[in-house]
């Protein structure tokens, strides 16, 4: 019922920056958190920033500082501003939200496709 579309990723050099873009559509009543998380060969997906519909924000520490999540509310869409990228930072990058399709429904997580940010050395 809900579906996210994330663009931006590529390769970039190290220091380099990329800006991610999430977009939820479909049947969506409200959204509550927004986020992206990463999954990088042989380990487990981390959460990397979040931010509430209220713009309350996260982040891991091995972004703070470096990384900048934001939304906009009116077109249910979570940005992930990349900047100093490390080559540490290469994973898979995975929007996630979280979303009712009616009043009563209970929030239910969302997954985007993932989109691979590389960043060389």
């Amino acid at each position: 019922q809900v579906q996210l579309v994330e663009s931006g990723g590529g390769l970039v050099q190290a220091g380099g920056s990329l800006r991610l873009s999430c977009a939820a559509s479909g049947s969506i009543f409200s959204i509550n958190t927004m986020g992206w998380y990463r999954q990088a060969p042989g380990n487990q997906r981390e959460l990397v920033a979040v931010i509430t519909s209220g713009g309350i924000t996260n982040y891991a520490d091995s972004v703070k500082g470096r990384f900048t999540v934001s939304r906009d509310n009116a077109k249910n869409t979570v940005y992930l501003q990349m900047n100093s990228l490390k080559p540490e930072d290469t994973a898979v990058y995975y929007c996630n939200a979280y979303a009712k399709v009616a009043r009563y429904d209970l929030l239910t997580s969302y997954w985007g496709q993932g989109t691979q940010v590389t960043v060389s050395s």
